[in-house]
C-alpha cells in the first residue's frame, strides 16, 4: 500500500490503519470467548496480509480486551511488533469504571495519563507505543500536567509521538502552549455524512440556517502539519444498501458509490474510502470491520482516484443540496 509519512516523525503509514474499537467483543467485563480471540487474530492477520501498517487502539475499547488481543497475537508473533505502528489512546474512564456514584468522565490528569499507558503496555505486551493520542478533550485539563505526562512518558521510551482526537485549534494550541513535543495527529470522525469539518468551508456565511460556524479544523491541521485520521470513515455502513425509508441523501448518496463502484469494477467499500483519500489534506481512514473479507475490500481504495468531477457528485449527494 502508498504510505504517508507522519508529519514530524520518522513514521511512514499505510494510508489505510486499522482501528480495534470493537475487536474484543462484548463491552463488558467478562472475558472474551474462544472465538472472539481467533476472530481478532483473524482479522489482525488479514489487515498485515493487505498491507496494512498501523492499528489504532484506546485503552477503554471493549474495556481493555482490543489491547489484550492485540498483545496475544503479538506474543504469538513477536517478530511482527517492529513493523507495527501503534496508536493508542488514553483519557476516557467509563461510568462502570468508576464507583457506583462516579459520573463517567474525562481525566488529562499526570496520574491517569501514566496509569493508563502502563496498563495498555501491559495489555500489548509491549514496552512502548509509537503513538499516544487524548482520546476526548477533558474541560478540566491542565495542560501542565498532559506536560508532564508527555515528558515522562517519552524520556522512558514508553511513547514516541503524541497527538489528540476530537480536538478543535484552540483546544490544540492550549496544548501546544506548554507541551514540548509536536502534536502530530488530530483523530476525527469524518465521512461522506458527516462532512462538517470539509462542508465547513464551502456553506460558511450562507443564509437560511446553514452557517454552521466554520471552526477551520481542516486548514488549521494541514497549516500546522497534523495528519487527520478518520472514525467511522464509511459512516457505519449507512452508505451500503440504505432501507427505503433512508434519507434522501443517504439514498442519492449510495446510489453514485454503486455507480462508480461499477465504473471501477470495485467495491462499495472502496469508493467510500477513496472518497476521503481523494483530499489533498492526506486523510488517513481507520476502518474498524470485524469481518475479514471487509479489509481486502477496503483496501481497493489505495488504488482508486476519483476526478474531482466525481468527488464533487458523492459530495453534492451526501450533502443532499447543490454546490452554491
Amino acid at each position: 500500500m502508498k504510505t504517508y509519512r507522519i508529519p514530524n516523525t520518522e513514521l511512514d503509514v499505510t494510508r489505510i490503519a486499522y482501528g480495534t474499537w470493537h475487536l474484543g467483543g462484548t463491552w463488558d467485563h467478562e472475558p472474551p470467548t474462544q472465538d472472539i480471540k481467533d476472530r481478532a487474530a483473524r482479522l489482525i492477520h488479514t489487515a498485515l496480509e493487505c498491507g496494512i501498517n498501523m492499528i489504532d487502539l484506546a485503552d477503554i475499547y471493549t474495556r481493555g480486551k482490543s489491547d489484550t488481543l492485540v498483545g496475544d497475537f503479538l506474543r504469538q508473533q513477536p517478530h511482527l511488533r517492529d513493523k507495527i505502528v501503534l496508536q493508542e489512546k488514553a483519557g476516557i474512564i467509563l461510568r462502570e469504571d468508576s464507583r457506583p456514584d462516579e459520573p463517567a468522565r474525562f481525566d488529562f490528569s499526570y496520574a491517569h495519563l501514566i496509569k493508563a499507558v502502563e496498563t495498555s503496555l501491559s495489555r500489548l505486551s509491549t514496552d512502548h507505543v509509537d503513538i499516544l493520542l487524548l482520546h476526548r478533550p477533558d474541560p478540566l485539563v491542565e495542560p501542565e500536567e498532559v506536560a508532564r505526562a508527555f515528558d515522562d512518558l517519552q524520556t522512558s521510551g514508553k511513547v514516541r509521538y503524541f497527538g489528540v482526537s476530537n480536538h478543535t485549534p484552540l483546544q490544540i494550541e492550549l496544548l501546544k502552549k506548554y507541551v514540548k513535543q509536536p502534536l502530530v495527529i488530530n483523530q476525527l470522525e469524518v465521512n461522506l455524512l458527516h462532512n462538517d469539518m470539509i462542508r465547513d468551508g464551502v456553506f460558511a456565511n450562507m443564509q437560511g440556517g446553514n452557517y454552521t460556524g466554520a471552526t477551520g479544523m481542516l486548514d488549521y491541521c494541514r497549516l500546522n502539519d497534523i495528519m487527520i485520521q478518520a472514525w467511522s470513515p464509511v459512516a457505519g455502513g449507512k452508505l451500503f444498501n440504505p432501507p427505503a425509508d433512508a434519507p434522501a441523501n443517504v439514498q442519492a448518496a449510495a446510489r453514485e458509490i454503486v455507480r462508480l463502484a461499477e465504473k471501477y469494477y470495485t467495491t462499495k467499500e472502496a469508493i467510500a474510502l477513496a472518497w476521503l483519500l481523494r483530499h489533498p489534506a492526506k486523510i488517513q481512514p481507520i476502518i474498524g470491520t470485524l469481518k475479514p473479507e471487509r479489509i481486502p475490500d477496503s483496501v481497493r481504495a489505495d488504488d482508486i482516484e476519483l476526478t474531482r468531477i466525481e468527488w464533487y457528485r458523492l459530495f453534492e449527494a451526501a450533502n443532499g443540496r447543490s454546490i452554491p
